[in-house]
């Protein structure tokens, strides 16, 4: 609420001083992101990356499921210091698979967050380099992006410049 009440206030102080009338644009970020090749190799690579580390968890587990039915059918027949070793060893495994999982998917600081960060940056860049050329070439004071925080109710899209930011992407202008 409090973004709404913010963006309602530049809004309408913008409209009441300024001498010229405010021009406003929007752009879908969800459709620059999916058609803009940059953003797309970004994203391949990302997600290789998450399908190689989740290939890995996946072995790891079955392993440890290997492991835990081994020693459920041996248990009986193991002498005290082989079922000892055989638990150690099956906590062992699952302490390397919450610290895998941890270390490369853990919410906000795990390396895929980080890796995200690094491709995308570059790509992050140039969209928004994109956005302002076109916003001062069609003289627009603001630019919203429809698939953000900031809720569009209705949006006439004689003012979506989204494919113009395209086309200066892939200009490379």
């Amino acid at each position: 609420m409090k973004k709404y009440l913010v963006l309602f206030s530049v809004l309408f102080a913008t409209t009441l001083f300024a001498q010229s009338p405010l021009k406003i644009g929007y752009v879908d970020s969800e459709v620059i992101l999916t058609q803009f090749s940059e953003a797309i190799k970004a994203q391949g690579d990302l997600d290789a990356l998450t399908n190689k580390w989740s290939a890995q968890l996946d072995s790891m587990t079955q392993a440890y499921q290997k492991a835990i039915q081994d020693y459920q059918k041996q248990a009986e027949t193991m002498p005290n210091d082989k079922k000892l070793e055989a638990q150690q060893k099956i906590v062992k495994m699952e302490q390397e698979i919450l610290e895998f999982r941890k270390q490369k998917f853990q919410q906000g600081t795990g390396e895929i967050y980080a890796k995200q960060e690094e491709l995308f940056a570059p790509v992050k860049k140039k969209i928004y380099d994109a956005i302002q050329k076109v916003a001062k070439e069609e003289g627009m004071s603001f630019v919203f992006d429809k698939s953000g925080d900031i809720l569009l109710l209705y949006a006439d899209s004689a003012f979506d410049i989204t494919f113009k930011v395209l086309d200066t992407l892939k200009r490379g202008s």
